[in-house]
């Protein structure tokens, strides 16, 4: 019961916020004192190691430790250490740090299936791939299951046979005599080397090993929104899993290249749009760019350089919400003109003798700053 169990820090001797460290310096402390095979039939002792590997066991993976904290021993139903046996801690995984690796062995050795290792992909997108999703056609080179062998790594026609040595448990038992007295080392089995088989005739095809590296395409539906350093699984395409496991999966991570006109900034979009000096004082229509094409929109009257206009829902459309988009912002850049001929320079100085500090509000605003700073 839930209850009845001890806390978890309390059982490791550590405190709330101790490091992965101390808490495998904590663990193997006091799996080494309570091992039942330095306590040959004391009940107690084993008692006490099967509390300490399911209090490691829950503070050592992130997840469980965060239920841990926050529900305690109720968030644990089902999350738990279980099935305990005391010959899947292996002595050589608890002591060798300790004596040069006098108890032989490594860490504990996993028998039931294993999931293959995931893989990862790095696909370079346009800005607009990017912006409303496309189909992309990739190629990855993994190891996948031998087709010859089917994976078993027996020539075709042969099968692997149980070792003999281990009678297929892919270890061995051995009686050493320790600091602390005669000890039961378990080991992997030097005939099969741990896998529990022998292979007489290996595949030709894979040379044994059961799997090959081998080269496949997939075709990639990249959903609209995506951003740089996004990354997207796709099942069961990593490489195939040890002793049955299932396949792991790849992971499609994303690189957005940058456009000529657009900026973006998560889900919104962003351009310059040079305006002239007579569209800016007297006001104008004009087209503004969108990813989804020109909207044309009026700019206001005495509009001034670096003013923006912004359209809703013209932006990026947001990947976790379907028929949302971010906006987009087009800022006014006043573009000087340039190369004036007399004429032209003529007429812009008599313009310019029209104006009055009443035409210049920023300007007027400005001097009358320096003017209270510098008193002149």
């Amino acid at each position: 019961m839930a209850e009845n169990k001890r806390d978890y820090y309390e059982v490791l001797g550590v405190a709330k916020d101790a490091g992965d460290d101390d808490l495998k310096k904590a663990y193997r402390k006091l799996a080494k004192q309570y091992h039942p095979d330095l306590n040959p039939n004391d009940k107690a002792a084993e008692a006490k190691f099967k509390e300490v590997n399911e209090a490691y066991a829950v503070l050592s993976d992130g997840e469980k430790r965060r239920q841990y904290d926050q529900f305690g021993h109720a968030g644990m139903d089902g999350q738990g250490f279980s099935g305990f046996n005391a010959q899947d801690i292996d002595l050589g995984d608890l002591f060798g740090s300790f004596f040069g690796g006098a108890f032989g062995g490594g860490g504990r050795r996993r028998t039931g299936p294993e999931q293959g290792a995931n893989l990862k992909y790095g696909m370079t997108l346009e800005f607009m791939e990017a912006a409303f999703g496309a189909e992309k056609t990739i190629t990855i080179s993994k190891e996948d299951v031998c087709e010859a062998c089917s994976g078993n790594g027996a020539a075709p026609g042969t099968s692997p046979e149980t070792c003999p040595t281990c009678h297929g448990s892919g270890r061995v038992q051995q009686q050493t005599q320790t600091l602390f007295g005669m000890t039961m080392v378990t080991r992997d089995c030097p005939a099969c080397g741990g896998k529990g088989t022998i292979i007489r005739t290996p595949c030709p095809s894979c040379n044994g090993r059961g799997r090959k590296v081998r080269r496949k395409d997939l075709r990639i539906q990249v959903p609209a929104g995506v951003n740089t350093g996004d990354m997207m699984p796709i099942k069961g395409e990593g490489e195939p899993g040890l002793r049955g496991g299932p396949y792991g999966d790849l992971y499609i991570q994303f690189k957005v290249k940058p456009h000529p006109v657009f900026e973006r900034r998560d889900a919104n979009t962003y351009c310059d749009v040079p305006i002239t000096y007579a569209q800016a004082a007297l006001g104008a229509d004009i087209e503004i760019p969108t990813i989804d094409g020109n909207v044309t929109t009026h700019v206001k009257e005495g509009t001034q350089p670096f003013d923006t206009y912004t359209i809703r829902g013209r932006g990026i459309p947001y990947k976790n919400r379907p028929g949302s988009r971010g906006d987009h912002t087009a800022r006014f850049i006043l573009e000087v003109p340039t190369h004036l001929n007399e004429q032209q320079r003529e007429q812009l100085h008599q313009f310019e003798a029209t104006l009055t500090e009443k035409n210049y509000a920023k300007r007027e605003t400005f001097f009358k700053k320096v003017k209270d700073i510098f008193g002149k």
